[in-house]
């Protein structure tokens, strides 16, 4: 049997206002599209920029979440399978908490899906579907081109690529370790028929790369190998590293010659208290100016996160951040709430400590809301601080310096980057278009928390939802 297929990447709007631009999709769909045997017939859905629809012909419907989202997931599989059509849960969630998403899915997939999907495929179109399918990591040698044909016009960037898979640090809140095991890298020849994919509408969609890896530099010989060849393509491009390249002199000329334009780092604190308690040890704060001087000596923007909430941040300390930044020369901040997932080392502390807001439900983790009870602050001061925070880093008087120092410092395409970014959240700053908060009547869907569990056909559902103990 041929299946017509919609792999659905699930959203829940995370700013009051929406998004003024959507920068960049997420690969998985477009990837999971691209690992679909050709008899079959897929469609992929942003729901960030796309409208599902329930009365969709296809026969299987696919949805990848993490848990921010997954309410919204949930309502999507209650719509569709009580319409007949089989749907199976993926993703960050799925990997982590199978047996709740199982609940509400006719299948599931855990881990990376390519070792499953074929299969997975092949059961349902013999009617033959599994209740679990555990995916496995596999070598990236055979992960085909993304189907950028199948993503929509709404995203600014349309290119992206990834070139390895998972991070040789252990950061006490990320999961990627757990869920992307050991370092793995993609043939160069491969990656570089990503990056000269150019069937895009736009000058900058053609000429923009967005690497979608955690740490593209982590195998120096490999991303030196990759970045020589890149040279001749004349792509601007952006990606996230370690700030231990700037000590290879050698890294930091080819990724100038390469056309980098930007550089994600995780900062996450200038208390090396709370870098502790992250463990990011190789984090050093006083070296923070150094390494970004190094990075805007070579003309390249820098971007960094930070999160507010560890164990020896304060509601001061949060809010104090924002000049901080400003000090330290960071060209665009992306600012989050401690996030208690699952599958970390984080989880498992807040957990024994029983600091783990069960009463919330998934929809709080967005990496904008608060989950858990902080030491030195009570969930709402930190929420406070963080919107603070975010109010103040964004703010008409930060922005203006940063894309002053933009224009002159940086090459061309760092600063069309800087200004491009700090106009986007700087517009958001001036309409008042903060993240939401989803206890407030602008939470989930414009549904306070209390109301959430209306959108469900059967009653419990929110609490089946909510962070389990």
């Amino acid at each position: 049997m041929k299946l017509k297929i919609d792999i659905i990447v699930v959203y829940i709007q995370r700013y009051n206002k929406g998004h003024e631009v959507d920068f960049v999709p997420p690969i998985t769909g477009i990837h999971l599209a691209a690992l679909t045997p050709p008899e079959h017939q897929v469609r992929v859905i942003h729901q960030q920029v796309e409208k599902v629809n329930f009365d969709t012909d296809a026969d299987l419907v696919c949805l990848s979440f993490f848990s921010g989202f997954t309410p919204e997931a949930y309502r999507l599989a209650s719509e569709f399978r009580r319409r007949g059509k089989l749907v199976v849960g993926g993703g960050p969630h799925a990997t982590f908490w199978p047996e709740e998403v199982r609940q509400h899915c006719d299948s599931v997939i855990t881990g990376e899906a390519e070792s499953v999907w074929a299969g997975m495929l092949r059961d349902a179109a013999n009617g033959e579907l599994k209740p679990v399918y555990r995916g496995e990591p596999l070598s990236l040698d055979e992960v085909p081109t993304p189907r950028y044909d199948l993503l929509p016009n709404n995203y600014f960037v349309r290119r992206v690529v990834q070139a390895t898979r998972g991070c040789p640090f252990s950061c006490s809140f990320c999961s990627v370790p757990t869920i992307n095991p050991g370092f793995r890298v993609r043939p160069v020849e491969a990656v570089l028929k990503d990056i000269e994919y150019d069937d895009f509408p736009f000058w900058w969609q053609r000429k923009v790369v967005w690497f979608w890896d955690d740490n593209l530099t982590a195998q120096r010989t490999y991303v030196k190998s990759l970045l020589k060849k890149m040279i001749p393509l004349k792509k601007w491009w952006l990606t996230q590293a370690s700030m231990d390249i700037v000590k290879d002199e050698e890294l930091m000329g080819l990724m100038r010659d390469s056309g980098c334009i930007g550089i994600f780092f995780g900062v996450e604190s200038f208390l090396s208290d709370s870098l502790k308690d992250a463990n990011k040890r190789q984090n050093k704060i006083d070296h923070y100016k150094d390494i970004f001087d190094i990075v805007h000596a070579n003309g390249i923007a820098v971007m960094a996160g930070f999160i507010a909430g560890f164990d020896h941040d304060t509601a001061d300390s949060v809010e104090e951040m924002a000049d901080n930044l400003l000090d330290v020369g960071v060209d665009v901040p992306f600012m989050s709430v401690l996030t208690p997932y699952k599958g970390t080392p984080l989880y498992e502390k807040l957990k024994d400590e029983q600091r783990l807001l069960d009463e919330r439900g998934w929809e709080y983790y967005n990496g904008f809301n608060v989950a858990f009870r902080p030491k030195n602050m009570t969930p709402e001061e930190l929420l406070e601080a963080h919107r603070k925070l975010w109010r103040k880093a964004f703010s008409p008087s930060h922005v203006t310096q940063r894309m002053h120092r933009a224009v002159t410092r940086l090459r061309p395409g760092a600063a069309w980057l800087s200004l491009f970014m700090n106009s986007f959240y700087g517009l958001k700053r001036l309409r008042g278009n903060l993240p939401v908060d989803m206890a407030s009547d602008k939470g989930y869907g414009g549904r306070s928390t209390e109301r959430v569990q209306q959108i469900f056909d059967r009653p419990g559902l929110l609490e089946s939802t909510g962070a389990p103990q």
